[in-house]
């Protein structure tokens, strides 16, 4: 069965369609001990980085997610779901570091539009991926597919070795991770189509 976490923030139930489209088990939750029991567990994530970490402590969910990532089993993180696992963010217009969960070290920083070039921010929209290691989590997903980012933030990994794939929006930025039984995502693999789908069911088959 796969947890997917609720702390009110972000498109949950796309989310759960997309594992049942494959054939998948999710429940929508946020209690501690459906966490504690999944095969697979999910932090997805859509909005402000300073509000969803609020949300998390609110709902006593920082606690099960350090288990569940320190547990060896699955664990995803989309969008904002792979930004909260780094150390702190730099949330433009609040002139502060934000403190995140300290999983993965590093830092998430917002892009800087280019006016002239095209860039816009948020970055939104299909863009590909370019493969840095070899993973699961891509098994037959080619070098360069397509998926789709909403975001205007992206991490900075201490660790270059973490990097599963990078893609290219003015600067080369890490847009996937994986580190042991960690992964995360910053595009939307459930709203990616066909190869969104792939890499949720090569999730779902990790043991």
């Amino acid at each position: 069965m796969i947890a997917i976490i609720d702390y009110d923030m972000g498109n949950l139930r796309s989310v759960q369609k997309a594992f049942e489209h494959i054939g998948a088990e999710a429940t929508v939750t946020r209690e501690a001990k459906v966490i504690a029991n999944a095969s697979h567990i999910v932090l997805p994530g859509v909005g402000a980085f300073k509000e969803c970490m609020k949300n998390l402590e609110a709902y006593d969910l920082i606690d099960p997610i350090l288990k569940a990532t320190a547990s060896g089993k699955p664990f995803l993180g989309i969008c904002l779901g792979l930004q909260l696992l780094f150390e702190e963010s730099e949330e433009h217009g609040f002139g502060e570091t934000l403190k995140g969960l300290g999983i993965i070290k590093g830092r998430v920083k917002g892009f800087t539009p280019t006016p002239g070039k095209g860039l816009k921010v948020p970055h939104m929209g299909w863009n590909s991926i370019k493969k840095k290691k070899d993973s699961q989590l891509l098994k037959d997903i080619d070098d360069d597919s397509f998926f789709y980012f909403v975001h205007s933030y992206y991490a900075l990994p201490t660790d270059e070795a973490v990097t599963l794939t990078t893609t290219d929006y003015g600067i080369d930025f890490t847009s996937s991770i994986e580190s042991d039984n960690i992964m995360a995502c910053q595009f939307h693999p459930e709203k990616s189509q066909d190869v969104g789908l792939k890499l949720l069911k090569n999730f779902k088959d990790l043991d």
